[in-house]
């Protein structure tokens, strides 16, 4: 007799007529800015995972992947919801976490004061830093389009959190062309 395994399901299908659910299970068209929002930090978060390698493994960059996928869970909850409960929130230890990594690496690789074409004159991994950061900016556009349309008062933390983000990748692209 085959054994049955229980397998994930990949493709349910309910999404070929234009709408998915948030994690509140309300229905939503695709179109809608709460999607570009979360499928925006989710392409963040994906070249986060390719620089990773590209950066010699850093440490720092799995740890800002784990919070973009809280931040993910806070966008695609309602707050109303029974679920919101259970999220971890991004907070102000999470944005302090950057700025101290931020302020790490300008101590010891000050930035000098000039214009530097994004992709990076000397470096390859300061080029994908350099396309993680214009990702982040994006990303924290669709937040702010998406809190507004929302209304929703609870993603302050998030907004600061992918601004020190933009910041720090800057550096990183910055720091790495030094080595």
């Amino acid at each position: 007799m085959k054994k049955i395994t229980k397998q994930a399901i990949v493709s349910t299908k309910n999404g070929d007529k234009g709408y998915s659910r948030n994690y509140s299970n309300e229905k939503i068209i695709k179109s809608d800015i709460l999607f570009e929002t979360l499928g925006t930090i989710d392409e963040l978060s994906s070249n986060l995972g390719l620089t990773y390698h590209q950066a010699g493994m850093l440490k720092e960059i799995k740890l800002i992947q784990a919070v973009l996928q809280d931040v993910n869970s806070v966008i695609a909850t309602n707050p109303n919801s029974d679920n919101y409960l259970k999220l971890n929130l991004v907070n102000s230890e999470d944005v302090k976490q950057l700025e101290n990594i931020e302020q790490d690496l300008l101590d010891k690789y000050p930035i000098e004061p000039r214009f530097v074409l994004p992709g990076s004159d000397t470096s390859l991994v300061g080029a994908y830093f350099d396309i993680c950061r214009s990702i982040a900016r994006r990303a924290e556009r669709c937040v702010v389009r998406f809190e507004e349309q929302y209304n929703r008062s609870d993603l302050e933390y998030i907004k600061r959190y992918l601004n020190r983000l933009s910041d720090l990748l800057f550096i990183y692209a910055r720091s790495l062309e030094k080595k």
